[in-house]
């Protein structure tokens, strides 16, 4: 996977694009995968940890709160990772997996913004060392972020989600979407959690507790 530019960027293009009213295009999904055994699990009524992975605290902040809305909006039972774990052990997989199951979390939704371009993604992709497991992706996801660059106007978001189970440690399903010309930050976090909690409902990931 080549990255084209610095996810940073998308951070300050974000904030350009909203003083110049630019306006929103819909999230495209161009590639998604589904395991096995994703059928066996529903976190109906359970309880989820909502995880955006990035170093911007706004971002991870604004990112998480609104995938809750999303997922407890579809009968689940969600919660910010930053309520649950502090900053500072949210980075390394060894000192961030006992707050998670400390929380009695029974899944993980992670959000990763990757690129501010397009990253060719294949379906061997989620079948590599790096995504197979909940702690194995964790490590590598936070190894991953990317640090602000210069200003330039951009076009492109893509963005990285994954779903875990925690008590299997295992992935159930995972995406990338691409969203033109976000208006804004906010804006762009609500409407990416509503189309991807909807795809989620789509591949029975969120059903709606009886």
């Amino acid at each position: 996977m080549t990255m084209k530019r610095s996810i940073g960027t998308v951070l300050t293009t974000l904030a350009i694009m909203a003083a110049v009213a630019a306006l929103s295009a819909a999230v495209k999904f161009t590639s998604t995968f589904k395991s096995l055994d994703a059928g066996a699990v529903s976190f109906a009524g359970k309880k989820v940890a909502a995880l955006v992975i990035t170093n911007d605290d706004s971002l991870r902040v604004a990112g998480e709160e609104s995938l809750v809305r999303e997922l407890n909006a579809r009968g689940m039972q969600a919660v910010a990772t930053y309520r649950i774990a502090p900053k500072e052990e949210l980075a390394r997989a060894d000192t961030a997996k006992p707050w998670f199951e400390k929380a009695n979390v029974e899944g993980v939704v992670a959000v990763r913004p990757v690129s501010v371009d397009t990253e060719t993604y294949t379906t061997g992709t989620w079948v590599t060392a790096n995504y197979s497991t909940l702690w194995g992706y964790y490590g590598y996801g936070w190894t991953s972020v990317y640090a602000p660059a210069s200003a330039r106007t951009q076009r492109v978001v893509v963005v990285e989600t994954t779903i875990y189970s925690v008590p299997r440690n295992q992935l159930l399903w995972a995406a990338v979407s691409e969203t033109n010309n976000p208006r804004d930050l906010r804006g762009f976090f609500e409407e990416l959690s509503k189309e991807m909690v909807k795809e989620m409902q789509k591949q029975g990931l969120a059903r709606r507790a009886p």
